[in-house]
């Protein structure tokens, strides 16, 4: 299986692409989209589908599992993550993927076995379940890691819970 997780973001958006190998998870791809803070609203949530777009079109992903605002303390930065959220989202109705969404909370309970883990348990959690030999460099890289993980492995559970079923 092959997923695409997106930690979105107007200024930086993350994403990783996981494949899933049996027990073992492998990163195809990952890294941020980044848009210029001079540039009008709509032209930078513009740069977001069509990079996120490009990016489904090249690495073909069956799913996109995206993070979900679970809490902001700021409502401006929080509208604008949630229209980061709707163009990535469009982007994975017009591709015609599952769409899964994850809130910050069960990220870090499916990655961590915490779900008030700090960020740098998830971000080395991360880099172990990965097999990386570094951390990522940028935490919204990391955060999208950490999505495409917590859909693996949520997947996986229901697949258990399922398998259980006569």
């Amino acid at each position: 299986m092959r997923i695409i997780g997106v930690d979105p973001g107007v200024a930086i958006t993350g994403y990783a692409v996981i494949d899933e190998h049996g027990s073992d998870y492998i990163c195809a791809a990952s890294g941020c989209i980044r848009t210029d803070k001079d540039l009008p609203s709509a032209l930078r949530l513009q740069a977001i589908h069509d990079q996120v777009f490009e990016l489904v079109s090249l690495y073909s992903p069956e799913t996109l599992a995206v993070e979900k605002i679970f809490f902001s303390k700021n409502v401006r930065t929080a509208f604008q993550v949630g229209e980061a959220r709707g163009v990535i989202i469009l982007v994975a109705a017009r591709c015609g993927l599952d769409l899964f969404e994850y809130t910050p909370l069960q990220v870090k309970q499916a990655v961590a076995g915490y779900g008030r883990a700090e960020k740098a348990q998830v971000q080395k959690m991360v880099q172990m379940l990965l097999k990386l030999p570094r951390q990522p460099a940028v935490d919204d890289e990391a955060d999208a890691m950490a999505v495409a993980l917590c859909h693996l492995q949520n997947r996986r559970w229901q697949d258990a819970i399922k398998g259980g079923r006569p």
